[in-house]
């Protein structure tokens, strides 16, 4: 039985990364459902409709995107913390924290070898979101929709390495390496 640490920075690095991706994830299932802009236009027509005023369905849309924009600026705040945090992590491995570990080193089992492939996909995948959400944000126009379509994705492989993620620490949690999930909050684990 050996025991492994969690470090603070690493424990500070995963709960700020997953804070940020669970925060993007509530703005996007926000756009999708309730601040979808069809749905928050029909409520701005239902309720016109009592009135003596009326929009055209454009100017409905229009509002409806002004009205779930304050919304919308909590995705691209919480993309610039990724921006920091993902730079950081990059960073860490040449001060001696957090290093990532070659899947094709020898020695490694089969179990292993997949979880840092998965790993090294999800930091690969993340910088994709990242350099896209950046451009269309800050980059010239004329590429706005082709990385809107290319960041739109994102969603697939990011719920992809959640259901990885959490379905291999709970399998861990059950298996061989009880107490994963407190390690991860507390700093150190006993593996058998």
């Amino acid at each position: 039985m050996k025991t492994r640490d969690y470090s603070v920075i690493f424990r500070i690095m995963h709960w700020s990364i997953a804070i940020c991706f669970t925060a993007m994830l509530f703005t996007i299932f926000l756009r999708l459902t309730w601040m979808n802009k069809n749905h928050v236009a029909l409520i701005i027509q239902d309720y016109l409709a009592t009135t003596d005023q009326a929009l055209t369905q454009e100017q409905l849309i229009v509002l409806a995107k002004k009205i779930r924009k304050p919304m919308w600026d909590w995705h691209i705040y919480f993309g610039y913390a990724l921006v920091g945090l993902y730079t950081i992590r990059l960073i860490l491995p040449f001060l001696g924290q957090m290093k990532f570990i070659n899947p094709v080193h020898t020695g490694l089992s089969f179990k292993q070898r997949f979880q840092y492939w998965v790993y090294i996909i999800f930091y690969a995948c993340v910088a994709v979101s990242l350099v896209t959400g950046l451009t269309i944000v800050l980059g010239p126009q004329n590429l706005k929709d082709v990385m809107e379509e290319i960041h739109v994705l994102s969603i697939y492989y990011l719920l992809t390495f959640i259901v990885l993620h959490l379905g291999g620490v709970i399998m861990a949690e059950f298996t061989n390496q009880k107490g994963i999930i407190s390690s991860v909050i507390s700093g150190n684990i006993k593996d058998q």
